[in-house]
């Protein structure tokens, strides 16, 4: 399986991306965000860090970088696509994911781990899986996921709501909520489920010096699945 992770200016979390990837047996690449076309690809990934010092809104710059249009297309081809964190931040803003991401309900950075619940198991990312709950980290300024009334019905008809902020049975309130997101959305899919924007970081739950290996779960079971 080919994966590539794309580089944008401010990017921190592409080398930890890379490192997941080639673990679990993706051949990877890494391509700038300057250039203009991508490699054959069964899995792109749009990495966290700070892409452009997050100035104007977090990943808005970022969304306009030469290498989206070729993201972009194969996208739209139904190639699959995962954004974590600020590569979420940068799906939304390019319209390939709905809603936004806003400032923590505190107004504060969080850096921890949290639990998340699986929700949507019909997809290449998730189906099969053999945990309902796993433990992620998470690190952003910038994670309350808001959308529309009219959005959210849409995205729960269509259920693309990947996973909730939980607790470690599973169970979904405000108490188990981080940041504030709207019915404590940790991630969504677009309506076809090739796409895939998360705030929490599975490439840093790889091994048990890392503080955990949920995230191990989760790359092993995706590329089974894109096999």
């Amino acid at each position: 399986m080919n994966s590539t992770v794309i580089t944008f200016p401010g990017s921190n979390c592409d080398r930890d991306m890379d490192v997941a990837l080639k673990k679990f047996g993706f051949k990877n690449k890494m391509v700038w965000h300057d250039d203009l076309e991508l490699p054959k690809s069964d899995l792109v990934v749009l990495p966290g860090g700070f892409s452009y010092g997050d100035y104007l809104r977090c990943g808005s710059m970022a969304s306009k970088s030469k290498i989206m249009k070729s993201v972009l297309n194969f996208a739209q081809g139904g190639g699959k696509v995962m954004g974590i964190c600020n590569g979420f931040q940068i799906l939304v803003e390019a319209g390939l994911l709905p809603g936004v991401l806003l400032r923590n309900k505190y107004m504060e950075f969080i850096c921890k781990n949290v639990y998340v619940k699986i929700n949507n198991k019909d997809n290449s990312y998730f189906k099969g899986i053999k945990k309902d709950t796993l433990e992620l980290h998470i690190a952003h300024n910038e994670g309350n996921y808001f959308c529309s009334k009219e959005q959210i019905k849409e995205i729960d008809d269509n259920n693309q709501i990947a996973l909730f902020y939980s607790n470690i049975v599973g169970n979904v309130n405000k108490e188990n909520n981080p940041n504030g997101s709207i019915k404590n959305i940790a991630g969504i899919f677009n309506k076809e489920k090739n796409i895939l924007g998360m705030m929490p970081h599975p490439e840093r739950m790889i091994d048990p010096a890392l503080s955990g290996e949920d995230g191990s779960i989760f790359f092993e079971n995706l590329i089974n699945n894109l096999r």
